[in-house]
């Protein structure tokens, strides 16, 4: 039986600032959300390309602090893309890492690390 993606649930603490960091700032689209009632939490699922993620405001769904790697197919353009967006909190490089991978990592506000990778010389 084959296996698929996973897809993470990372917590999340205010919308706004989650909206800004996704979508603004990574260039994910919100693909659907969801609150049983208008004043209870916010559930929702981001997606850009290959990649979907769920951000949780549900006490129960995850903890805050998680960290992700992402495969990337074109680490230089990422990191263009990210740095001309001017992010007030964070600026990130591209690290060559001593297991032969180019990387970008950025925190969201809630302390979740995505680091985006991609083989050296590929």
């Amino acid at each position: 039986m084959p296996l698929h993606a996973v897809t993470p649930i990372l917590r999340i603490f205010d919308e706004a600032k989650a909206r800004e960091f996704y979508v603004d700032f990574l260039g994910f689209k919100v693909d659907w959300q969801h609150r049983f009632e208008p004043a209870l939490p916010l559930y929702l699922q981001v997606s850009r390309e290959g990649c979907v993620l769920h951000l949780s405001e549900h006490h129960g769904d995850a903890c805050p602090g998680a960290a992700l790697r992402i495969a990337c197919d074109d680490i230089d353009g990422l990191h263009a893309e990210l740095t001309a967006q001017q992010y007030g909190y964070a600026r990130p490089g591209i690290e060559s890492t001593p297991w032969d991978t180019r990387e970008v990592t950025v925190r969201d506000p809630f302390g979740n690390r995505l680091t985006f990778t991609q083989p050296a010389g590929a």
